[in-house]
């Protein structure tokens, strides 16, 4: 019984870290990451929001920029050879971007949250679906797009600067691992 209580501890860890092993591995052999935007406080984005006016929309705090030069430095301290760098056009994911890879950020429209409209998500993700599977160069894509963007293609609920890593088989994108915050 008490073995069975260790295990039952200690296999969620182990767990984990193999799934953020295999992450890692994946990435320096050039896979895809879906991050979501570094901290930014609250939820959705206040009434009136506007694309290009940082002013109308939710964005990073201190915490935030900080934690998206961290995944900038991880990615590189690791050997992460990262070929493009796509992000949605909110201020918070490009700031992300900009932040973890310095000038390398093109603002890609499928990566735009559809939080405040639904109805928008399907069609939005298969978009967003084509686009990774189509990608083809050398090199990490390095995405940085929003949680519901995020869940819609893989079904998983990051953290704020989390990553969720992807390689393709076929016509289908894997789930590899995360890269946790």
């Amino acid at each position: 019984m008490r073995y069975l209580l260790l295990l039952a501890l200690l296999w969620p860890a182990t767990s984990a870290q193999a799934d953020d092993a295999a992450a890692w591995a994946a990435l320096r052999g050039g896979a895809i990451v879906l991050f979501r935007h570094a901290h930014a406080p609250g939820g959705g984005d206040p009434g009136g929001m506007r694309l290009g006016d940082c002013a109308t929309q939710r964005n990073l705090d201190a915490t935030g920029r900080a934690q998206a030069v961290r995944i900038g430095q991880a990615l590189r301290e690791a050997g992460v050879a990262v070929g493009a760098v796509l992000t949605s056009q909110w201020c918070r994911t490009r700031e992300t971007a900009d932040l973890a890879f310095p000038g390398r950020a093109t603002e890609e429209p499928a990566f735009n949250s559809f939080f405040a409209d639904r109805r928008t998500g399907p069609a939005q993700t298969e978009a967003a679906r084509a686009l990774l599977l189509g990608w083809n160069c050398p090199g990490t894509l390095f995405v940085s797009t929003h949680q519901v963007n995020i869940t819609g293609l893989t079904r998983i609920v990051p953290a704020s600067g989390e990553g969720v890593v992807l390689r393709r088989e076929g016509e289908e994108l894997v789930v590899v691992g995360r890269i946790r915050p």
